[in-house]
């Protein structure tokens, strides 16, 4: 299990951190993309604070477990991607964007598994 646990969180913290940078530093470039076009109807201040979120969120899915420092912090940190998930599911459903919420479910699906699979390695 805690190999599987690792898979899970080496791709979400690595994904997380991807999409943030993208969002916070690279929000112009990213854009262009088809399937980024919801960025245009978000403000640049919110997108920079939703990507410096999804990068904090990335690095404490990762960084609490590899260093053996503050270890509860990495459930903490992928129930908050989880809710960032959520959240972006709502925006994305109100606007219309189907295929952009199942991947936001596959994400909250995948933080949710790492926030019980490690809450329990924590809490044990």
């Amino acid at each position: 299990m805690n190999i599987i646990l690792w898979i899970a969180q080496g791709l979400l913290g690595l994904g997380f951190i991807a999409a943030g940078y993208n969002k916070a530093f690279r929000a112009q470039q990213a854009a262009v993309q088809p399937a980024m076009a919801w960025m245009s109807a978000v403000s640049p201040p919110l997108l920079r604070f939703i990507g410096l979120a999804e990068i904090a969120g990335g690095l404490g899915v990762l960084l609490p477990m590899l260093s053996g420092v503050l270890p509860w912090l990495t459930p903490v940190a992928a129930a908050s991607l989880a809710l960032v998930m959520v959240l972006a599911s709502g925006f994305h459903f109100s606007r219309k964007e189907y295929p952009a919420i199942v991947i936001n479910t596959v994400l909250l699906l995948l933080a949710l598994f790492v926030a019980w699979g490690r809450w329990d390695l924590v809490a044990a």
